[in-house]
């Protein structure tokens, strides 16, 4: 099995993740997506002893620990610790492009982002809402679902980045069964869960207390459960979101929360660094850190590498396609 990682914002602490997982033992072959040069100053500058090949020249069946393949995709300006540089932009969304083109031709089974500066990229001039958003454009306008899953939880999201004021607009039963029906799905094949067990959250306090905090729970989202559980999947809600983590969310095989800031506080909270984000709804695999670019911390040798050897484990697990 190989895997593809994207080294991520060379201002931040991807490229220095990477040098670091390399020398450790990993559960497949890893290819890196990055600048070669830089992954050999922030592998130096943390002492380590690392071998960088041509990933042109091809990629070992299993990893061996200090040595990393890589596809190299030299930055305008890669000295720049810290300070996001514009003229990088472009060269970071095409190593995202070479990971998703080789995992949908076969030359990868799974692709591992590390974090960017979504900010820079659009100060660039391109759109760009985040790693999901344009995976998903990249895969062919695949639905993308946001799943955060860790060894306790596994919450998804029915909207991801959007603004707050926009959250209630776009709850659609349109949406929400689109949604529904690709978290069952990726739950049942990706995760290879035989009848998987969702619980949803409401959108407004007390999921609307009867319609005297909002009609979008009864309105909307009753029903969207009701046509699920008539498939016969095992779909319940929605639950008050600010009890259901602790009561009926506690042996779900998944949560699905309506916006970003609703679920992911609670599992961030459960166990920061080891946490995986998982784009469900691709013909491919795809697993990302669940942090940051941390300009703060990069190229200072505190960057902790447990959260993308998590993403990594994940990725070696999961099944791509449907």
């Amino acid at each position: 099995m190989t895997i593809a990682i994207t080294c991520g914002e060379p201002a931040g602490i991807g490229p220095e993740l990477c040098a670091m997982v390399a020398t450790k033992a990993l559960p497949a072959a890893v290819v890196a997506i990055g600048d070669r040069q830089l992954l050999a100053r922030r592998a130096e500058n943390l002492g380590l002893t690392l071998t960088l090949t041509d990933a042109a020249q091809g990629t070992p069946d299993t990893h061996c620990p200090g040595i990393l393949p890589v596809i190299n995709l030299p930055f305008p300006q890669p000295d720049c610790v810290a300070e996001p540089q514009t003229a990088n932009a472009a060269t970071l969304l095409q190593g995202l492009d070479v990971a998703v083109d080789g995992c949908r031709s076969g030359r990868f089974d799974a692709m591992v982002t590390a974090p960017l500066q979504k900010s820079v990229i659009n100060d660039a001039g391109f759109s760009f809402s985040g790693h999901t958003e344009y995976i998903a454009e990249r895969c062919g306008d695949a639905t993308p679902v946001m799943l955060l899953a860790s060894d306790r939880m596994r919450v998804a999201l029915a909207t991801t980045h959007m603004p707050l004021r926009a959250v209630a607009d776009a709850i659609t039963q349109t949406l929400l069964t689109e949604v529904m029906d690709i978290l069952w799905h990726d739950l049942h094949t990706k995760f290879d869960l035989k009848s998987p067990h969702v619980v949803v959250c409401g959108l407004n306090p007390h999921a609307g207390e009867g319609g005297h905090l909002g009609h979008e729970d009864s309105d909307i989202i009753v029903p969207a459960i009701k046509a699920q559980r008539a498939q016969g999947r095992n779909i319940q809600g929605p639950f008050p979101a600010d009890t259901l983590f602790n009561h009926a969310g506690k042996n779900a095989d998944a949560i699905l929360a309506m916006y970003h800031d609703q679920g992911l506080p609670v599992i961030k909270y459960s166990g920061f660094g080891d946490i995986v984000n998982v784009t469900l709804g691709l013909p491919i695999v795809r697993t990302s850190v669940d942090h940051g670019s941390a300009l703060d911390i990069a190229g200072k040798g505190q960057a902790d590498d447990s959260s993308l050897i998590a993403a990594i484990n994940m990725a070696s697990t999961l099944r791509s396609g449907s």
